[in-house]
């Protein structure tokens, strides 16, 4: 990575899943952890929480941990929590939101100039990580 641009992105998760990346936006407390430690339980990788550095790679995002925060994840009402962190190609943002439709309508992001899927995400249910893992192979980048 050397002689790469990095640009940090604050206040949100990320975690890879295979070979793709999960972006989860969201305001403090919307529950960007919760899910991601979910996905984590699922064979989820982390990447980033609270934070992440992006890097463009031609026509691809790649997503990074932060020096300061990697392999850092905060576990509400239990503190701190390490797990190994890896980088990953970002295929897809959910942004959470409490009143997203049962149905998402695929929006686009711009992130670095490239534009990315991202869909609206209700969260709060215990098929929320599965959910998930089935909206990146839906909608996410192949």
């Amino acid at each position: 990575m050397s002689g790469a641009h990095f640009e940090p992105l604050a206040n949100v998760t990320c975690v890879a899943l295979g070979d793709r990346g999960l972006m989860i936006e969201g305001p403090p407390g919307s529950g960007k952890s919760t899910l991601a430690l979910l996905l984590i339980d699922r064979g989820a990788q982390l990447v980033g929480d609270d934070g992440v550095m992006l890097e463009r790679r031609g026509g691809d995002i790649w997503t990074h941990p932060p020096d300061a925060i990697r392999g850092l994840i905060e576990v509400r009402g239990a503190g701190i929590v390490e797990f190994p962190a890896v980088s990953a190609r970002l295929t897809l943002i959910l942004r959470l939101d409490p009143n997203a439709s049962r149905v998402p309508e695929i929006e686009k992001r711009s992130l670095l100039d490239i534009a990315l899927p991202a869909i609206a995400f209700r969260t709060g249910d215990a098929a929320q990580a599965l959910r998930a893992e089935h909206a990146l192979r839906l909608h996410g980048l192949g």
